[in-house]
């Protein structure tokens, strides 16, 4: 009897550390969203150079490798998730200086191409509880593929390749939405402010992506 009733009790208390982890998630997420668009726009208003944009970008991620890992595990860790993507937000700005002075409907559906998707796919992976694992091995090449394929178009100026990367870009980070997703309502993450990073790093990823394909596809870039 004792052991039927632990057995019982372990999934059940399993599911309600996965509930709060994943509400915790959320409120995080969007709290860390609304403080990056402010930053993006007190950018936008200074009009921050393309110089100070890099510093701000390369300084969050410097803090996201280096300080959030070590921080994520206690409350210190919620001050420095802010700064992270306030810092990544601010460095935004250059890009959405260019292209809203490009178009300003470029901006807003992207904005909203990116809401939808995530939307659509966190939306499925909490409606199907599907775990999505198995796609970790192939986000990763497909990470290593952008990553050499950006380097490459450093170098050679081809256009064709810009708009390849941003779609597969796009690709691979709705790859990312929905492993995410399924690995906390799986239990597989339960740090809600880790959690919280890499969706939002997902997002930013796939907004810009959306940004230069838009343009690319308006003939305006």
């Amino acid at each position: 009897m004792f052991q039927q009733q632990s057995a019982i009790s372990r999934p059940a208390s399993a599911i309600l550390e996965t509930n709060k982890v994943l509400r915790n998630t959320y409120s995080l997420l969007s709290m860390t969203l609304i403080f990056s668009a402010v930053m993006a726009y007190i950018g936008i208003a200074m009009n921050l150079t393309q110089g100070m944009g890099l510093v701000s970008t390369i300084v969050g991620i410097v803090m996201l490798w280096f300080v959030l890992p070590r921080t994520a595990n206690s409350t210190s860790g919620i001050p420095v998730i802010f700064a992270i993507t306030g810092l990544l937000g601010l460095g935004l700005a250059p890009m959405l200086n260019y292209y809203l002075a490009m178009d300003t409907n470029i901006v807003m559906t992207a904005f909203g191409g990116t809401g939808v998707i995530f939307l659509g796919l966190s939306g499925y992976a909490l409606t199907t509880r599907k775990d999505f694992s198995f796609m970790a091995g192939f986000l990763m090449v497909g990470m290593f593929v952008v990553i050499g394929a950006a380097l490459v178009s450093i170098f050679v100026d081809i256009p064709a390749l810009s708009l390849a990367i941003s779609a597969v870009v796009v690709i691979i980070m709705s790859g990312f939405i929905l492993y995410q997703t399924s690995s906390i309502i799986n239990g597989g993450e339960t740090n809600y402010i880790m959690a919280t990073a890499s969706l939002f790093l997902s997002l930013l990823n796939l907004f810009t992506a959306l940004l230069h394909l838009l343009s690319a596809f308006s003939g305006r870039d």
